[in-house]
């Protein structure tokens, strides 16, 4: 007998914030900075680790100059992504999934401070139960920050779903048993996502709303 669906935790950039472009040019401007070689694809590619693990992926051989380089990437982003919104629905679909009485929750790579200013620019603090930023915890797909947040909400893995854009998201999301759902309009192609089992791929936010209504109805059922 399925388990009704109590929880569902979304990843931040590239799931939920149209951010994904402000990011890969921020890391581009600070890499050129330091003199460092960095493409836009690798720049995409690391979206969704924590920032020390950004570093260590895209800048091995300069690991004296990762602080710096961070700093700089962190101090670009944020005059550069003021601007940054949702997607278009995201407002409509959190708001229609909370009003189902289902608990929200955020699981990101971002560090607690850059979380906190979106959750502010968009306004969304109260959306969530519990957000849980890389800079705190263990960067995925590491599977600690889920664990914290069952553990917040007293709610078991199987009754939770995770939602991400990035092979990060659904692998972190099976080390732990969870069920989840991939988004294709983020920045891991849809193959990628494909080799971690998801209950489906969303190709954007009414797709998502659908398919993640339809698991609720699914589970009230069952």
């Amino acid at each position: 007998m399925q388990k009704p669906v109590e929880l569902i935790i979304f990843d931040w950039d590239g799931t939920l914030f149209d951010s994904v472009g402000q990011i890969v040019a921020s890391l581009l401007v600070a890499a050129k900075t330091f003199d460092q070689p960095l493409t836009a694809d690798a720049a995409k590619s690391i979206i969704g680790l924590g920032l020390p693990e950004v570093a260590q992926v895209l800048f091995p051989q300069v690991p004296e100059l990762h602080t710096e380089i961070l700093k700089c990437y962190g101090d670009h982003y944020v005059e550069h992504s003021k601007d940054d919104l949702w997607f278009a629905g995201v407002s409509e679909m959190l708001h229609d999934l909370k009003n189902q009485n289902i608990k929200l929750a955020v699981a990101t790579g971002k560090s607690r401070r850059g979380l906190d200013r979106v959750l502010a620019q968009t306004q969304s603090q109260d959306l969530f139960e519990i957000t849980r930023a890389a800079s705190e915890t263990k960067s995925k797909p590491d599977p600690l920050m889920l664990a914290e947040i069952l553990d917040y909400t007293g709610i078991s893995a199987e009754q939770a779903i995770m939602v991400g854009d990035t092979s990060y998201d659904l692998e972190m999301a099976q080390n732990i048993a969870m069920p989840r759902v991939g988004v294709s309009y983020g920045v891991h192609a849809i193959d990628v996502l494909q080799r971690f089992n998801p209950l489906t791929i969303a190709d954007n936010i009414d797709h998502l709303h659908q398919f993640l209504t339809q698991q609720l109805k699914a589970s009230e059922v069952a």
